[in-house]
């Protein structure tokens, strides 16, 4: 490989590669990020090293470290490229239909009756724009969005701080409980020690898990379970086959339609507690992106989802709602 030659301009391309390898810990993993070779990434970090006669990086430590110098220079290049994104989303901001490159992470939770939908107006408003949409958990989309990773994403809003993030609440999703239809009596008695039906849960590991928990533990409601499912739709087949009982939310039970028929949603008993549903966008994207995404997002949810649930039980027309 040739010697990289001294430049009198830094290089845009040097500074967010370096910045790629110093949060991934290696050249091969930001060299896949960037979709480059992995000798391309390193000609020009060390062109970077060259142009400022420094060395940044430990390259015979496994995995790769920042030098001290390498360490400072990374602080600086973090702000430098963090103004530099968000001067270039003001800038087009009041041009939704010359952005470029927009990454978002939906929750699955909106899979069935609401992304499709969101995907082809996007696409429709804006066509010079190339668009991945991305599934995961709450926790999956906040962490890409806090590596920038995506501009925006749609989850149930965290208990932790949001560091830079914006957030616009959109959806206020109480928690109920969901019975096979053939479930009689009280609701107490399903619950008790000595009822037949089990409690089904939610994998521990899922924000909605922890909130459910958190709960159960405030009120001093003792429950013991028989499964758990990372899979909304296995749970609510599970309740439908009359082996349990969950606890869940109206718009996880209106993704499951073909269960319906076997199904029950009554309010949780006692203190109720709920989940909120959010938009969260990084400082880079454009306010009015977010907003014309937001505005839609509400629609089809209003549309798809709400209309359906309030016909079905009309006492979750205050409890189910939009946020302004």
């Amino acid at each position: 490989m040739p010697k990289p030659k001294t430049s009198k301009d830094l290089n845009l391309k040097w500074l967010e590669l370096f910045q790629m390898c110093a949060r991934e810990g290696s050249m091969q993993a930001a060299a896949k990020e960037a979709n480059l070779t992995t000798s391309t990434v390193s000609y020009h970090i060390k062109s970077l090293e060259d142009h400022l006669g420094i060395e940044l990086l430990n390259h015979k430590s496994r995995p790769m470290r920042l030098t001290p110098k390498g360490e400072r220079f990374l602080h600086s290049v973090d702000g430098i490229l963090k103004a530099l994104r968000k001067a270039k989303a003001e800038a087009s901001a009041g041009d939704i239909v010359e952005a470029s490159y927009l990454r978002i992470g939906i929750i699955e939770d909106f899979d069935s009756d609401v992304t499709p939908d969101l995907a082809i107006y996007m696409t429709g408003h804006m066509q010079k724009c190339e668009f991945l949409f991305h599934t995961d958990t709450s926790s999956g989309i906040l962490d890409d969005l806090h590596n920038r990773e995506l501009d925006i994403g749609v989850l149930a809003s965290p208990s932790e701080r949001l560091r830079d993030l914006i957030e616009r609440p959109v959806l206020t999703d109480p928690f109920v409980l969901v019975l096979p239809r053939t479930q009689e009596g009280p609701v107490d008695k399903a619950l008790g020690a000595d009822s037949d039906l089990r409690f089904l849960r939610y994998s521990s590991n899922l924000f909605i898990s922890k909130q459910i928990d958190l709960h159960l533990r405030r009120i001093g409601l003792p429950v013991s379970y028989q499964f758990e499912c990372s899979n909304n739709q296995t749970l609510m087949a599970m309740v439908a086959a009359g082996k349990g009982w969950t606890i869940s939310t109206p718009l996880l039970f209106s993704r499951a339609k073909r269960f319906h028929p076997r199904l029950k949603m009554v309010p949780f008993p006692g203190k109720s507690f709920s989940r909120t549903l959010s938009i969260l966008q990084t400082p880079d994207c454009s306010h009015a992106i977010a907003e014309l995404f937001a505005d839609q997002l509400r629609r089809l949810i209003r549309e798809h989802i709400m209309g359906p649930i309030h016909a079905e039980a009309p006492w979750l027309a205050e409890k189910f709602s939009l946020l302004d």
